[in-house]
């Protein structure tokens, strides 16, 4: 298995390519406390494709009907790991971000839940961390922290995604330090979160698309 999940981040800035599972421009959710099936109903998976557990490489996006344009469905890959499940997408968001932040009742945190999603926006940059250890939720931008001084944002300090920022450092040392670093942020922020919560996924295997997958209609 590979080590951890900070591969994810190095080929954050890659665009999607034509392997036949996902590589390049992943969003990253993650939840505990709730049935992976469960968790995917909610994020609008279908409940025979849960079923199948058809490899992602494999899925098919439905026809529409005749004279009908087809729906727009996502694909997104999905395992467990230590108690965690977690689901990639690469349509350049994370569809549990999009439910959440549009109050979408099924994707809203719960008690007794823990949510961290990992969010790439490429349609509204910057790329979002949002974690909600519970019923409430905290963003932050990457290379920020939540301010909430969690387990979460020690791990992120100490992989180096907190990078400097005004008024406590200068914009010239702000600017300096995200022309030199900027570009591997992606693979700290990863990499703090796979150490915070223990996960890791397999790259080969997701490169190949073997994992189950679901088609979900954006939030």
């Amino acid at each position: 298995m590979s080590d951890g999940i900070a591969w994810i981040g190095e080929h954050h800035h890659t665009s999607p390519s034509a392997v036949p599972g996902m590589l390049g421009g992943i969003s990253l959710t993650l939840a505990r406390g709730v049935e992976t099936d469960e968790f995917l109903i909610n994020l609008g998976a279908d409940l025979d494709e849960l079923a199948a557990r058809t490899p992602c490489r494999e899925l098919r996006a439905p026809a529409g009907q005749p004279g009908q344009p087809s729906p727009q469905f996502n694909r997104a890959m999905y395992g467990t790991c230590g108690g965690w499940t977690y689901v990639l997408e690469e349509w350049g968001m994370a569809t549990w971000a999009t439910g959440y932040q549009g109050k979408v009742e099924s994707m809203l945190p719960c008690e007794g839940e823990e949510i961290l999603c990992l969010t790439a926006n490429r349609f509204s940059p910057p790329a979002m961390i949002i974690h909600a250890p519970e019923a409430c939720a905290f963003r932050a931008d990457f290379g920020t922290d939540t301010g909430q001084g969690s387990a979460l944002d020690a791990a992120l300090s100490a992989a180096g995604a907190v990078f400097p920022s005004m008024p406590e450092a200068s914009e010239a040392e702000v600017v300096a330090y995200f022309e030199e670093y900027g570009e591997r942020l992606p693979e700290l922020v990863f990499d703090a979160v796979g150490a915070y919560t223990g996960v890791a996924i397999d790259q080969e295997v997701v490169k190949a698309g073997d994992l189950p997958g679901v088609l979900i209609a954006p939030a």
